[in-house]
């Protein structure tokens, strides 16, 4: 993982297209590396989660191409790896298992991190997790503290939307605009030679969270397509 580590810091540090055209080469060697990686860590998340069946490297990982037209950041490459591999793609709406392998921060000013949930539902799949919320907010706070992973809160609102009936320690959830949980990780964690053994580990923690999630998430779509 070093040769992956070391370019990410020397694009962060030299992000343009003439530093990224002379070291095309190694780009193409650490996506290979990046890519085996990934196809490793779909094999251990199917053997807990069989809603991943089908995850395949097109359809979980991501161009390294940034789209900067509507951006005021004109750099023209990702300076972080990843990959999200759920049910259905990437693109599915589903709640999945997100790695980020950013040893320098980003634009987002983070690290590298792993996550797990969704992220900016449509209307309707909002509502139908507001409704799961209503149902089992105690179910949902316990695969939250089961999983070891943070709540993340960053997009959430400042009060809580009308309409919904639970109880003031919850209401916390019906503010979040997505369901997501974070868990940092340094760069070190990326040189022990089991990190993607690791890492599934702590995904599988994250199943009954992801399950629940999802349940609500079939449900509007079933209800509401």
């Amino acid at each position: 993982m070093k040769d992956i580590l070391n370019f990410l810091s020397e694009l962060h540090d030299n992000n343009c297209r003439e530093w990224f055209e002379a070291n095309r080469t190694r780009y193409r060697e650490v996506l290979a590396r990046h890519n085996a990686n990934v196809e490793r860590l779909i094999t251990l998340i199917s053997s807990f989660d069989k809603s991943i069946d089908g995850a395949t490297i097109a359809n979980s990982t991501y161009r390294i191409y940034r789209d900067t037209r509507f951006s005021k950041d004109k750099t023209p490459y990702k300076d972080f790896l990843s990959a999200f591999i759920v049910r259905g793609g990437k693109r599915s709406g589903f709640g999945g298992y997100y790695l980020h392998i950013s040893p320098k921060g980003n634009t987002w000013g983070e690290g590298s991190f792993l996550a797990a949930g969704n992220v900016s539902p449509e209307p309707y799949v909002l509502r139908s997790l507001r409704e799961e919320i209503e149902d089992n907010a105690p179910l949902l706070v316990e695969n939250i503290k089961r999983s070891g992973f943070t709540l993340d809160s960053g997009n959430a609102l400042k009060r809580t939307p009308r309409g919904y009936n639970v109880a003031p320690e919850y209401e916390y959830l019906l503010r979040q605009r997505e369901l997501c949980l974070s868990h940092p990780l340094s760069s070190e964690w990326f040189l022990h030679d089991d990190w993607i053994e690791r890492t599934a580990a702590l995904f599988e923690r994250c199943k009954p969270f992801l399950d629940q999630v999802n349940r609500a998430i079939e449900y509007a779509y079933e209800e509401y397509r």
